[in-house]
């Protein structure tokens, strides 16, 4: 009986060791869980390249969501288009405990087409499954295989997938003939492992038991701290043509062969520019009107078609519709200068993403079109997507970067203009006067130019009864009633922007027996303080340079005299710096600001001084006035 009961005993702790699987929550490090929202337990990329226009990509993860905020690592999203195929895909839920809950049949995935809601046409279709479960921690796992028919650019790969994701296990591997040339950039210290498999070379990355990291203030991304690799052909088939990113000029040459005999216009859009045209004085004068031309008679749309997302649209076309992409319009605008008598060339730009890489050639680093004229004396960069920017301003996420310059020759690198602190500005003058029972009147104007008139723009473009809401949600002044508003864009040829505000209120004196307090920065101040970061990890820099000068002139309320008046405030430091000046003449106040700040990228050491930094503006932003009521 004791023998029978040992054997029954045994039986059952392994049936309990066999019920925990692999993906048992319990088995994660504790270190991988803190500041988790989910952790990638197991990531395997295999990208078997076969030919110079074909590959065969393995894709196998498992992911355990913590709590409801991973959610999204719920779902699983992978798209393919008329170029590639996805087959053999297996999906999983597994609980807690590591327990298999489901396997998912093919009659659970969806197969959409990939509507991002903008693009007019376009041929990527998306296999799409919403893991379901009532309970956390659960963990999600899917594999499936991809076949590639044109090769343009590989899989990347990163160990940190993002904020609040740890990383149990990542690994990828790439695998190419010995004859077939790749090039690819790592991270700083990852080790590169390679080996030859029969008559084919591979390379493997991998990485393991990498801690969240929690998204932190004002940060620039978590690459300077992540295992990373990008790859790319040096030569490719994609859609009908071949080409090589062997360097910027060859991928420069491909480009420009994309679109050989593309910018033809039809004759009545000939005679239509020549008409345009014929009062203008000047190259310069010419492509004003034509610029004015294409911002009030195209729209944009997107079109994601094959070889058409590198291709642009025959300018004849355009000509026809009034529609098209980054690239179709940018053509077209080149197509109408050059009718004109005015040479151009395409710009292959990574909006709102880093330079290129002088030295690395892909595709990954450009998501956007542009065009550069080189006139005699300067060179003018147009954006052609927007309706409103003004010639010559291409936009802050444009700005100060490597970019393609595609001409006959091939490809060069240049870089986009640069909009610096004093660029970037914000100049306000108000004046607050009080009447005899404190009710202060506040008149104020304000310029915006270039990032900061982008960023006010938008409001202009919104109902009258939205744009009081935003106007009143955007006021540091207390109690406000908004009386009048005005935008203005006075000059169309200008990123420059007005304002004009008038407000009144009644709270703008605190008294107490009698004496007042008025506080003299009413209209930039600063509200808040960001928090210090102990150990931070990532980089940090604020959006973009830019400089704010705020003068407000106070007239008191007669039955008071001026008491107190704060002295003049200076601060600097290499994030940038501020000054308040306090001045009194009669029964007046002035009070100047100035605040400059620089979009430089900083180190994490350096956040804390910068908060400190913050700190000080914040204070200087409070000082106040004291007024004496006359007896």
């Amino acid at each position: 009986m004791r023998y029978i009961l040992s054997l029954l005993l045994v039986a059952s702790a392994s049936c309990g060791v066999f019920a925990q699987g692999i993906y048992d929550v319990a088995k994660i490090p504790e270190a991988l869980t803190k500041d988790a929202i989910a952790v990638i337990r197991n990531e395997e990329q295999f990208f078997d390249i076969k030919s110079l226009g074909s590959a065969q990509y393995d894709y196998k993860i498992a992911v355990t969501i913590l709590n409801k905020a991973g959610d999204d690592w719920g779902e699983m999203e992978e798209v393919y288009d008329k170029f590639s195929t996805i087959s053999n895909l297996k999906a999983t839920l597994y609980d807690a405990t590591g327990k298999k809950i489901k396997d998912y049949k093919s009659s659970d995935i969806k197969d959409e087409s990939l509507s991002d809601g903008f693009s007019l046409l376009q041929d990527n279709r998306v296999k799409r499954l919403k893991f379901t479960s009532i309970t956390y921690p659960y963990t999600v796992e899917y594999s499936f295989s991809q076949d590639f028919k044109g090769l343009l650019s590989f899989p990347s790969w990163r160990d940190l997938k993002g904020f609040a994701i740890s990383t149990e296990k990542s690994t990828y591997t790439i695998q190419k003939p010995k004859g077939y040339n790749i090039r690819y950039l790592t991270s700083q210290n990852l080790k590169t492992d390679s080996v030859t498999v029969g008559d084919k070379i591979q390379y493997k990355w991998k990485s393991a038991d990498n801690a969240a990291i929690v998204s932190e203030p004002l940060n620039a991304g978590i690459d300077n701290i992540s295992a990373w690799v990008k790859v790319a052909p040096n030569q490719f088939e994609y859609d009908g043509t071949a080409g090589n990113f062997d360097n910027w000029k060859d991928f420069g040459s491909w480009m420009y062969n994309l679109n050989v005999d593309g910018n033809k216009l039809p004759d009545a859009t000939k005679l239509m520019v020549q008409n345009l045209i014929k009062d203008a004085k000047t190259p310069k004068q010419k492509m004003q009107i034509l610029y004015n031309h294409l911002q009030q008679n195209t729209r944009y749309v997107s079109v994601q078609l094959g070889i058409g997302g590198f291709r642009p649209i025959l300018a004849e076309k355009v000509a026809q519709v009034n529609y098209g992409d980054c690239k179709a319009l940018s053509n077209y605008m080149k197509a109408l200068l050059n009718e004109a008598g005015i040479s151009s060339n395409l710009i292959v730009i990574g909006n709102g993403m880093p330079s290129m890489n002088a030295n690395y050639s892909s595709m990954g680093q450009a998501n956007h079109m542009i065009l550069c004229v080189p006139l005699e004396k300067d060179t003018t960069f147009l954006e052609c997507t927007s309706q409103y920017k003004p010639m010559g301003f291409i936009g802050y996420d444009n700005a100060d970067r490597n970019v393609l310059l595609v001409t006959e020759a091939g490809g060069k690198i240049i870089h986009t203009p640069t909009y610096g602190v004093k660029d970037n500005y914000q100049i306000r003058k108000t004046n607050i006067k009080f009447n005899d029972e404190g009710m202060a009147e506040i008149g104020i104007k304000s310029a915006y130019g270039n990032a900061q008139f982008e960023s006010i723009f938008g409001i202009t473009l919104q109902e009258p009864s939205e744009q009081r809401k935003i106007i009143i949600n955007n006021s540091d002044i207390p109690g406000v009633e908004l009386l009048t508003y005005k935008y203005e864009q006075k000059d169309k040829t200008l990123p420059v922007i007005t304002e004009e505000i008038n407000f009144k209120t009644n709270q703008l004196l605190t008294k107490g027996g009698d004496k007042a307090f008025l506080t003299l920065n009413q209209t930039n101040r600063k509200e808040s303080v960001p928090l210090k970061v102990e150990n931070r990890k990532t980089y940090f820099a604020v959006p973009f340079s830019y400089n704010d000068e705020d003068e407000i002139t106070y007239t008191l309320p007669k039955g008071y005299t001026l008491e107190f008046i704060p002295k003049d405030i200076n601060i600097t430091s290499e994030f940038g710096s501020y000054t308040a000046k306090f001045a009194t003449k009669d029964n007046t106040i002035t009070y100047l600001r100035t605040q400059t700040m620089s979009n430089k990228k900083y180190p994490p050491e350096k956040y804390n001084e910068y908060v400190e930094f913050n700190k000080k503006i914040y204070q200087a932003d409070k000082q106040k006035a004291v007024l004496a009521k006359v007896l």
